[in-house]
């Protein structure tokens, strides 16, 4: 086990999203007084994620309102917004910033998330991404001097593709969702869920086009032109993708860290000696129903949960630790979908609640008889009820003799 930190360590923590926020507030909270600095890629200040797509950019929420923080820990904290990380010495925790300053510590945490995957099309810097502050701000600067009528074309269909295309349908644009597979979600919820879930759009006046590859987008005038693999073509004002992310790891090429899609940590975080990773961009032992795996989980509340337990590890923490049980939502296309633990889209599913084509039902995954997720759609109280199920290895047929759903 790592040794509680003393108020002579220095502790840097590398990204100042929810992640790097949530511990360096937690180390704080927990009474570590000593030097403690948050290196932060982008200018603003610790803001939540999740509301950018759901209700920033449908309007409904004010930037204002993002912020992470709510007490003066801040205050304590040593901030250097707005540079970000290029290098890390792991034997001397040393991290280069892009301005040339050098910030050394006695303990270093790589908290630097994901960005959005890009797509190589000629014109490039006029396709939106949605992942941060900047991106809703230059999209809604870009989308204000639309050509009045003319559609939004979203290419993706998966999480972040269907809420970005579902606010700026609340917005008054009409939106054409692109979707390269014969279905949104196949290859994240599988199938069967998949195919439960394909009406919501129409339902919700949105048009999606499925197995609609896109080859190529090029610029005219004013306007974009969305060439499709079969031929096909779209004029547009504007176009956002929302094709996937990858972790944030280029910066640490070089350094002494494994690299495997993310950052691989042990069961303490730990990247090396001293050096952890945590969020979106560590790759850790999570125990499921199959038993251990290494595993990398782009959740809000994995990399809550990462946080507050690496702050319990590190303020000399010793009792039982919690099970991680990983959880998502999504709002869109006016319904919320919400999964609890992490299936594979090649697992089982069993309707415990309602029918498909309902307008609220409750499903379970399984694999080899063993629970492994618990997936909703407008059934937040029936999920919360279920994550029981989770805690331990439960079988199937247990899950539905108890039937906490119910509850």
């Amino acid at each position: 086990m790592s040794e509680p930190l003393r108020d002579s360590d220095v502790v840097v923590v590398v990204g100042a999203g929810l992640a790097g926020w949530r511990l360096s507030e937690a180390l704080r909270r927990r009474g570590f007084a000593g030097p403690l600095t948050v290196v932060g890629a982008e200018p603003d200040r610790p803001y939540d994620r999740p509301p950018l797509t759901k209700q920033v950019l449908a309007g409904t929420l004010e930037e204002s309102e993002l912020s992470l923080e709510r007490g003066d820990e801040a205050s304590t904290m040593t901030w250097r917004l707005g540079v970000a990380a290029t290098s890390l010495d792991v034997a001397a925790r040393r991290v280069t910033l892009a301005d040339g300053e050098v910030v050394e510590g006695s303990r270093i945490v790589i908290a630097t998330g994901v960005r959005a995957r890009r797509l190589a099309v000629s014109a490039g810097k006029r396709v939106h991404y949605v992942r941060a502050l900047p991106d809703v701000r230059r999209l809604l600067a870009d989308l204000s001097r639309a050509r009045p009528g003319s559609p939004v074309v979203v290419i993706g269909g998966g999480f972040i593709g269907a809420e970005v295309a579902t606010s700026l349908a609340h917005r008054g644009y009409p939106v054409i969702v692109l979707e390269a597979l014969e279905r949104p979600l196949l290859t994240v919820l599988g199938p069967t869920v998949s195919q439960w879930l394909l009406d919501l759009p129409s339902r919700a006046g949105i048009e999606l086009r499925t197995s609609s590859a896109v080859r190529d987008v090029v610029s005219e005038g004013d306007d974009l032109v969305v060439q499709l693999v079969d031929g096909s073509t779209l004029r547009a004002s504007a176009v956002v993708a929302g094709v996937g992310a990858e972790p944030a790891t280029e910066w640490l090429a070089g350094a002494d860290v494994t690299l495997d899609n993310g950052v691989v940590v042990d069961d303490e975080f730990a990247a090396a000696p001293h050096v952890a990773a945590i969020g979106d961009v560590a790759r850790f032992p999570w125990r499921g129903p199959s038993g251990v795996e290494l595993a990398r989980i782009e959740h809000w509340q994995v990399a809550n949960d990462h946080a507050a337990e690496l702050a319990r590890l590190w303020t000399g923490f010793a009792g039982a630790r919690p099970p991680l049980i990983p959880y998502f939502w999504s709002d869109q296309y006016g319904a919320k979908v919400q999964v609890l633990g992490h299936p594979r889209p090649t697992d089982d599913v069993r309707l415990v609640i309602g029918e498909p084509g309902d307008a609220r039902w409750l499903a379970l995954y399984s694999r080899d008889d063993v629970v492994s997720g618990v997936v909703a759609l407008r059934s937040p109280r029936a999920l919360t009820l279920s994550r029981s199920l989770l805690a331990a290895p439960t079988a199937l047929g247990d899950a539905r003799a108890q039937a906490p759903w119910a509850g």
